[in-house]
């Protein structure tokens, strides 16, 4: 039986997450599906539907690919699949970036066609306005500081922030303006451990660590990476739970055997003539 996701009470809120700070670490994982959206919702307090999903399931090189249209409908999917996590929806690239009026219009949409609690973007004091404005708009805001994959083409590259004065500056003044801006918490995204922490320590709103410390008030990874179905290279920050991949490939490969072998189907995957065998 599907979850009940129609009924708001029984959903983590935004603002219930706010609360968290310095508290039980907040449980974070992405979900793009609904049935992995069924798994984990008991597990986690948060389900993000992150842009990585351009990456992870339609095998574009960078979350650039990510559109609107593809968020939302993932965003669907999740929101059909929980019941209980708060489930906060990746703003594309393109889709805020120009104007707070954008950026206002394109969170609408977002939270109109899903009905997920929050939205995420990236960056910290050029879309504060941003998120000032979808804040004002009655939507909640998760911001994304320090390594920002949207930014990486103009940014050399996946490089780690916090290791010159000049960038841990720059993280600091990213953190006070997406807290200042409303925001009820921030991603913190492949930073050097000690500059993560101390930002936690420093602003009012939790803090999710991907990549960056454990003193975050929470932590995040991305579902494929965490159960081992990534099939490119894993980054360093990630910790393997299981290794689906292996599992996957083996039972195609018994599959395939027993197809070419006339083993499968058997007497029990084939329907017979008796009329009460002929239910799926």
């Amino acid at each position: 039986m599907a979850p009940d996701a129609s009924d708001p009470e029984l959903r983590i809120s935004a603002s219930s997450i706010r609360l968290r700070k310095a508290g039980v670490p907040v449980v974070c994982l992405t979900a793009y599906t609904y049935p992995v959206a069924r798994l984990l919702d008991d597990h986690v307090d948060l389900l993000l539907v992150g842009d990585s999903v351009a990456m992870v399931l339609h095998g574009h090189e960078t979350t650039l690919g990510a559109s609107l249209e593809m968020m939302i409908a993932h965003g669907q999917a999740v929101m059909r699949g929980s019941a209980r996590a708060c489930v906060v929806v990746d703003m594309p690239a393109g889709s805020y970036e120009a104007t707070p009026r954008q950026a206002v219009a394109s969170a609408r949409r977002i939270v109109n066609e899903t009905g997920c609690q929050a939205v995420k973007l990236e960056g910290g004091v050029t879309v504060a306005r941003q998120i000032a404005a979808i804040v004002a708009a009655g939507i909640p805001v998760m911001g994304h500081i320090g390594l920002q994959p949207q930014s990486v083409a103009s940014d050399g590259g996946y490089r780690i922030k916090g290791r010159t004065q000049e960038n841990v500056a720059a993280l600091y003044r990213d953190a006070e303006a997406v807290e200042k801006a409303g925001a009820f918490s921030v991603v913190i995204e492949g930073t050097v451990e000690t500059v993560a922490a101390d930002l936690t320590r420093q602003i009012s709103i939790p803090t999710i660590g991907i990549g960056a410390s454990g003193d975050c008030d929470g932590q995040i990874l991305v579902i494929d990476d965490m159960v081992g179905l990534t099939v490119d290279r894993v980054p360093k920050f990630v910790k393997q739970y299981a290794d689906l991949r292996s599992v996957i490939s083996q039972a195609a490969a018994s599959y395939a055997a027993e197809v070419r072998s006339r083993t499968f189907p058997g007497p029990n995957h084939v329907f017979s003539a008796a009329a009460d065998k002929n239910k799926a």
